[in-house]
């Protein structure tokens, strides 16, 4: 209610108001032993609700539908491979996009490039800073640097306190203005292992990694373990494409990934998950080439790859970075940034499979009791390949 509001309603009703009152005085103005404070209190709703809108002096609550929505200015910097890698950074462009379409932000995209260093990563996230976006989404582990205690994330969010951070696929950077957003991989993992098993034909089967790292061995563990529960005879082989001296480069790396994958299907695989980002074509076209079936890998590979590599996706283990992503941006839309880690696991649909192509639909009530047991605490999956 402004002050004129009050001072036509004070006077309306007899009492005693002086045209030089703020509204302020007149609220707090006794008249005959009554505070006109609590004469308004009462009947604030109802004039409020009568009126066709308010005046100047009325500002909507946060909780109001129909209060204005801020802009967000998001700034996502990319893995190796950045936006078209038809996996992880696609998964992560896709909730991006999605929050783009449904909330107010004004976002910017950076790409990562080959053989950088951690300084390179350390710049673009200042960049973003600088510009004034706020959140900033670092997409991959790589943004933790080899050092996370003073990396490229941790730097940039000591450096720019007052912005909002977010890392996908990393826990090990910590800070009041910092979000790491995590998955249980091995979850996802040992569903499309326990589908490997059923359907392997050789009982021998393939793992492809990009970079022989910690977080990727969650993915080996996890898969090894629901082939064994499966088939405790089968036989899972392993290749992994670089390691961090590399830098990792084994994540875009499409010619290799065909050779490596290539193979393990002489040696006997005749289905291979890959855990290899951007390599992963590389990995379907030796699947294709040499009549085996292969698993993708975070999106639903069946509808990235081209027409021509459907029919060897079997089904992909969905790591839902679209729903991190979108979830986080949404957050700090609506002004509730959490910092710490949030771990989506089988439980919210973080992590799953896909059905796609129809080439698990036989097996599909096998592995949703899997994915119960898991979820209800009877299977415990191991993230470290020795533990398998």
């Amino acid at each position: 209610m402004g002050t004129g509001q009050l001072r036509a309603y004070a006077a309306a009703r007899g009492f005693t108001v002086n045209s030089g009152d703020t509204g302020k005085e007149i609220l707090l103005r006794r008249v005959h032993g009554v505070k006109l404070l609590a004469t308004v209190s009462i009947v604030l709703v109802a004039i409020g609700v009568a009126a066709c809108g308010g005046d100047a002096d009325t500002t909507p609550s946060a909780d109001d539908s129909t209060a204005e929505k801020k802009t967000v200015k998001v700034g996502l910097a990319y893995d190796i491979g950045g936006r078209g890698d038809k996996s992880f950074n696609d998964a992560a462009a896709a909730g991006l996009d999605k929050a783009a379409k449904e909330l107010k932000i004004d976002k910017k995209e950076l790409e990562a490039a080959a053989n950088e260093t951690d300084n390179d990563k350390y710049t673009r996230l200042k960049l973003l800073c600088e510009a004034g976006y706020n959140p900033i989404i670092a997409v991959g582990f790589a943004y933790a640097g080899n050092d996370p205690a003073n990396g490229p994330l941790a730097k940039a969010t000591k450096d720019c306190q007052n912005t909002h951070f977010a890392i996908v696929d990393d826990s090990s950077v910590t800070a009041d203005n910092l979000a790491s957003l995590v998955f249980a991989e091995e979850q996802g993992s040992f569903l499309v292992g326990v589908a490997a098993a059923l359907k392997s034909k050789t009982g021998t089967v393939g793992f492809i990694g990009g970079c022989e790292v910690p977080l990727i061995k969650k993915f080996q563990a996890g898969y090894a373990a629901g082939v064994k529960a499966a088939n405790p005879n089968a036989k899972v082989l392993v290749n992994y494409l670089s390691t961090s001296a590399d830098k990792c480069s084994g994540f875009n790396d499409a010619a290799k990934g065909e050779t490596s994958t290539g193979g393990l299907i002489d040696a006997g695989a005749d289905i291979v998950y890959q855990a290899a980002g951007g390599s992963g074509t590389g990995v379907f076209k030796a699947v294709k080439a040499k009549g085996a079936l292969a698993i993708g890998v975070d999106s639903d590979q069946y509808e990235t790859v081209t027409d021509d590599l459907k029919g060897v996706i079997m089904t992909s283990m969905l790591k839902r970075v679209d729903t991190a992503v979108y979830e986080f941006v949404k957050s700090e839309s609506s002004g509730t940034f959490t910092s710490g880690v949030t771990t989506f696991d089988l439980k919210v649909e973080g992590v799953g499979y896909s059905t796609s192509g129809g080439k698990i639909d036989d097996i599909k009530t096998r592995l949703d009791e899997y994915k119960q047991k898991i979820i209800n605490g009877e299977i415990t999956v191991p993230t470290d390949p020795a533990k398998v």
